[in-house]
């Protein structure tokens, strides 16, 4: 089967098999996409009316400056599968035409099913191909000989785009998108294209798989194993890249399916943009672990060794292969772990993810850690003030440069001040004493950011990043004690349709409230009427009212999506669509880690994620202490580390402070493989049947007993369902 990848996760998993076969959907047309509606036609015209589609059309000249080779289809096989695509934008094409010369934004070739202004996004993303960066009326053509210091992009061959810059020895590459095989052809492209030349380092902006899991599509197996390619990433970079989402990977992934349409059909009733890009590449993403980290300036405490592996930010002596650059640190802001980069020899800033032409998220609807807009806005005043009066282009690893110092600084002071914008007057309506949801539907933007096209709401919007800020300060609770211990979705499901006169009477009335095109109100009680009706019914697939409630939402959500600005929204409301008429998807080989990351995890890491699979009904009474050594450690193969475990209270502690327990019910003593194997086959079972020679040793006063004791400990931890239900109970 495909597989396909969850971006930002490193999460792999085979399309699976959906419930309803497509023959029963064929014939039966209440289970089909539907067309807009008359209300969503109105709506998406009112859109075309209000924004500047006929006046400012400059991206498109943005995205086409500097082109230098354009193939006809990009198509990309598998690596190790040559009959497997990870990479594919034929079926965009075929709807979605990205050499358009003429502005194409009129009512006459926008699909009634897609907002019009998600389809402008959708045409710019497909402007795909090798493109030279630092070009003005200053450089040469694009196609003159590349000289040290120069810029290219490849963009459209992934979600995010590649860098290369022209160094003393080769090609320094920012970036590498998230599969190797797209990284590769990138390189083969501008190799071709340009200049035949290795890969002299690679820089990772930020923490998230689609700026890091390409690389070792760059470079030889050679060049791999003897680490002799520097990699540079900025402070902390590892530690989060790695455990950004062992922890809730599974919840994450799952919704991710919601969030990034992976299995929608590539159609105007489909998946039409992603917002920061098209969609995401389908590789096996890896992980080379950085050599040199950058670190705020003043770090560096004259230790040889530590400085010999580091780079200070804010400097500008910072010559990877001849090239000179500024890393500015912006740790907290669209990752954890981020920094732009100063080229001062051709005043080009280079905005990791700090800016794209499009507002981002807050807090990412998959699921994630809210995000500092305050910070984040902080740090772009930052830039302004070190570059804001030099800099003559911008580019970043989402979309098309900029040109020329007063736009750019103009696009800057936007993307500053929507982040700003959105924390001050979220705060403020929060102060006043409004909750999220109230705070959601009254916060408007003003006129100079609304039809600012780099601040619409492509991909993050203002009304979830605004309730992402209350519940940043605020948290869940909205301050009505009726919210304090309200009632689960089921039971409100069961009330709510019982004082509403009954299922019958709802979609009677559900019904006319669709043909008004009051579609957030439908979604509202029909998500009731789903939860009620499937709950109480023994015969889901016979029961008439359940599969027209069933429909009715789907029918609803579609209109929604059709109406929707935002690529994931749109993808959120018509996977749950699909879900409601095809049924839950069933099957598919989840991984929950690619194997890079799953080495670069610490024992830490693998406790912490052991904690949360801890069933606490399955440790109670349960009093366990256990010693583990781990050996074999690091680069140098000879490093040991120890720790403690305890299990009591149905919880799961741990001590790393190298002082084993005196009386443990078992000691364990294992390799970093053998950690490793472990974790790859997520198989704790593996603890009982690895012997001396696969690298696990176990030792007790009592050998029988201490068989029982892991025997029983490893019962006590859950599997997760990947496919868990989210649009019925």
């Amino acid at each position: 089967m495909k597989k396909i990848t969850l971006l930002l996760l490193g999460v792999s998993l085979a399309i699976p098999t959906i419930a309803k076969t497509k023959l029963e959907i064929e014939n039966d047309p209440r289970y089909q996409s539907k067309p807009a509606s008359d209300s969503t036609l109105t709506l998406n015209k009112a859109v075309l009316e209000s924004l500047p589609f006929k006046t400012d059309n400059k991206d498109f000249t943005h995205a086409e400056k500097g082109l230098i080779k354009r193939s006809a289809s990009v198509k990309i096989p598998s690596s190790t599968d040559s009959n497997v695509t990870v990479w594919d934008l034929t079926d965009y094409q075929k709807f979605i035409d990205a050499d358009l010369k003429v502005y194409p934004i009129n009512s006459r070739n926008i699909p009634s099913t897609v907002n019009p202004s998600l389809w402008r996004n959708a045409l710019l993303n497909m402007k795909h191909g090798l493109y030279k960066v630092n070009i003005d009326d200053q450089w040469a053509a694009a196609t003159d000989i590349a000289k040290t210091g120069d810029i290219y992009q490849v963009r459209g061959y992934d979600l995010s785009n590649i860098t290369f810059v022209k160094g003393l020895s080769g090609w320094i590459v920012f970036d590498p998108l998230i599969s190797p095989e797209t990284a590769a052809a990138a390189l083969t492209l501008i190799n071709t294209e340009v200049e035949t030349l290795p890969v002299s380092a690679i820089i990772y902006s930020h923490s998230h798989v689609d700026h890091y899991g390409g690389a070792k599509g760059l470079l030889t197996p050679e060049q791999i194993k003897n680490n002799s390619v520097h990699i540079v990433a900025p402070e902390g970079f590892t530690e989060h890249a790695v455990s950004e989402n062992v922890i809730a990977g599974n919840a994450m992934g799952r919704r991710a399916v919601y969030m990034y349409g992976s299995l929608l059909a590539r159609d105007e009733k489909g998946s039409v943009s992603g917002g920061l890009g098209m969609t995401t590449s389908t590789g096996v993403a890896g992980l080379l672990l950085p050599t040199l980290f950058v670190v705020p300036k003043g770090t560096n405490s004259g230790n040889a060794k530590v400085a010999a592996n580091i780079i200070e930010a804010d400097t500008d002596t910072d010559k990877i292969d001849g090239i000179t650059m500024n890393f500015q640190l912006t740790p907290g802001t669209e990752a954890p772990a981020e920094m732009n980069t100063w080229f001062p020899d051709t005043n080009a800033l280079w905005m990791a993810e700090n800016t794209t032409n499009t507002l981002h998220n807050v807090l990412t609807l998959r699921g994630a850690e809210v995000r500092d807009p305050l910070k984040w806005s902080k740090f772009l005043t930052q830039t302004i003030e070190n570059w804001g009066s030099k800099v003559s282009v911008k580019f970043q690893s989402h979309h098309w440069p900029l040109w020329e110092n007063t736009a750019i600084n103009d696009y800057f002071e936007k993307q500053r001040d929507i982040y700003k914008f959105t924390h001050d007057q979220s705060v403020r309506l929060m102060n006043h004493g409004y909750t999220g949801e109230e705070i959601s539907e009254q916060i408007t933007l003003p006129a100079s950011l609304e039809n600012n096209w780099p601040t619409r709401g492509y991909y993050g919007t203002l009304r979830h990043n605004s309730r992402a800020v209350y519940q940043r300060y605020m948290g869940w609770y909205d301050g009505h004690p009726s919210d304090l211990n309200n009632l689960p979705p089921v039971d409100v499901a069961t009330r709510y349709i019982d004082f509403m006169g009954g299922l019958e009477e709802v979609l009677k009335k559900a019904k006319k409230s669709y043909r008004d095109g009051d579609y957030r109100w439908v979604a509202e009680v029909m998500k009731h009427a789903v939860f009620y009706k499937q709950a109480t019914t023994k015969n889901a697939e016979a029961d008439d009212l359940l599969i027209a409630s069933k429909l009715l939402l789907a029918d609803t959500l579609e209109q929604l999506g059709y109406q929707a600005e935002s690529g994931p929204w749109r993808s959120i409301y018509l996977q749950g669509a699909l879900e409601l008429r095809q049924g839950k998807p069933q099957g598919g080989a989840l991984e929950t880690a690619t194997p890079d990351t799953i080495v670069a995890m610490t024992p830490e890491m693998l406790f912490d994620y052991l904690a949360i699979r801890l069933n606490a009904d399955k440790a109670n009474a349960k009093d366990y202490t256990v010693n583990v050594t781990f050996t074999q450690m690091g680069d140098e193969k000879n490093e040991t580390e120890e720790y403690t475990l305890t299990i009591k209270n149905s919880v799961l502690n741990y001590s790393s402070e190298g002082r084993l327990a005196n009386n443990p019910d078992l000691s364990l003593s294992m390799t970093k493989q053998a950690l490793n194997d472990i974790q790859l086959n997520h198989d704790l079972t593996l603890i009982q049947s690895i012997n001396n020679e696969g690298g696990v040793e176990m030792t007790s006063d009592n050998p029988a007993k201490a068989q029982v004791i892991i025997k029983d400990i490893v019962s006590m931890f859950d599997d997760f369902d990947f496919w868990f239900n989210i649009v019925t109970p």
